[in-house]
């Protein structure tokens, strides 16, 4: 099983990266794509990932989890081709649709195969490694845009696609790990999954309290914070660099089981909710560089050592066999909030970027205070 953790974890290297991150919105306005029309897009997408969601989980459940894999990463490598060559909404939307049946259909099947490989009290340790790998990669990633790649949106483009057919190739190699039950969901078993999971009222409150933190640094570290650089005077360079520094400080979610077992779970709540509560306010009244860039800073911490908990937590919260299935409907609850989110903060930066920041701290508020009261 050991061999599975290391497949998957250099999956999530590959996978991340994406060497046009540092200007993802950059890349799509060059290719004549408004910033309200990019968070369409991306609410389209987590709208398809509602609809998919439970399809994907008993899908997962009865073919098998390697097989799952097997099909998404090919499917985003396919995703990559059409981004690289992508010009105007059309192609970019149809970039995210393809990437929507990849994020339902690797959603809970990448934690399940990584919590049944290796022993429960090291699942937090594994989901760090995990995490911090995928920002590993985006931060190598970075560094050749920055070093080699800088204003030639294009080549970015191609390089991620290589990349990501490489992940491809080594998912081949996964072994699979066989559901906790017999793999085949009755519509009875669903049922079952469905009233558990809307019974625990705890859940559902940390879930909500997860989506608003988890969307509020999507769209704040991805698509935001670049808006917020230029406003600033900052250039590709200066904006690719800052983007390695972030990239370099998400590898930090490894250190998250060793900060939740000294703070404590609520404590450690608090702290990663109300550190992004804090770096939205700073966002909203930064006129100059430096108090943007630790904004952007700290909520990138916050937010990798928050992943491998909440993560840890939902897997420790489902007591079926039906694995795969159980989290799906937990990734539609996230989605479906993420969906709402995302359009309000596009309508409000498309007018006032310190609107959406504002908008941002308050959900983040929102999300502390849950997370404190169902630290589970």
């Amino acid at each position: 099983m050991k061999r599975n953790i290391y497949l998957m974890y250099a999956i999530a290297f590959l996978q991340g990266m994406v060497f046009y991150g540092p200007v993802a919105t950059l890349y799509r306005q060059a290719q004549g794509v408004s910033v309200f029309q990019i968070t369409v897009i991306e609410s389209i997408s987590l709208i398809l990932c509602i609809l998919l969601e439970v399809v994907w989980g008993v899908v997962a459940d009865r073919i098998g989890y390697k097989k799952t894999m097997i099909f998404c990463c090919v499917l985003y490598f396919i995703s990559k081709i059409i981004f690289w060559r992508a010009s105007g909404f059309a192609g970019f939307l149809a970039e995210r649709i393809l990437l929507s049946i990849v994020a339902a259909g690797m959603s809970g099947v990448d934690a399940s195969i990584l919590y049944l490989s290796c022993k429960k009290e090291d699942s937090q340790r594994a989901f760090g490694i995990y995490n911090s790998l995928g920002m590993a990669g985006l931060l190598a990633a970075a560094a050749v845009f920055s070093i080699f790649v800088r204003d030639d949106y294009r080549l970015s483009g191609l390089l991620t696609v290589i990349s990501y057919g490489m992940a491809a190739v080594l998912s081949l190699a996964l072994t699979d790990v066989s559901p906790e039950g017999s793999g085949r969901i009755s519509k009875v078993g669903f049922r079952q999954v469905l009233s558990q999971t809307l019974s625990d009222r705890n859940l559902l409150l940390f879930l909500v309290g997860a989506a608003f933190l988890n969307e509020t640094h999507q769209t704040v570290t991805v698509f935001l914070n670049q808006l917020q650089y230029e406003k600033c005077g900052l250039g590709n360079t200066a904006i690719g660099s800052i983007f390695i520094i972030a990239t370099l400080l998400g590898t930090c979610g490894a250190a998250s089981a060793w900060f939740t077992k000294r703070m404590g779970s609520r404590a450690a709540g608090a702290a990663f909710g109300g550190i992004a509560v804090v770096s939205c306010i700073t966002l909203a009244a930064a006129r100059t560089a430096l108090p943007s860039i630790c904004g952007i800073l700290a909520l990138r911490i916050s937010n990798s050592l928050f992943q491998p908990f909440q993560t840890e937590i939902q897997n420790r919260k489902v007591h079926t066999e039906y694995r795969a299935t159980a989290l799906s409907i937990h990734a539609m609850i996230l989605d479906s909030i993420g969906a709402g989110t995302n359009l309000v903060f596009g309508a409000l930066a498309e007018k006032n970027l310190a609107a959406a920041f504002l908008f941002g701290a308050g959900i983040c508020a929102a999300g502390w205070a849950v997370t404190i009261h169902t630290h589970a």
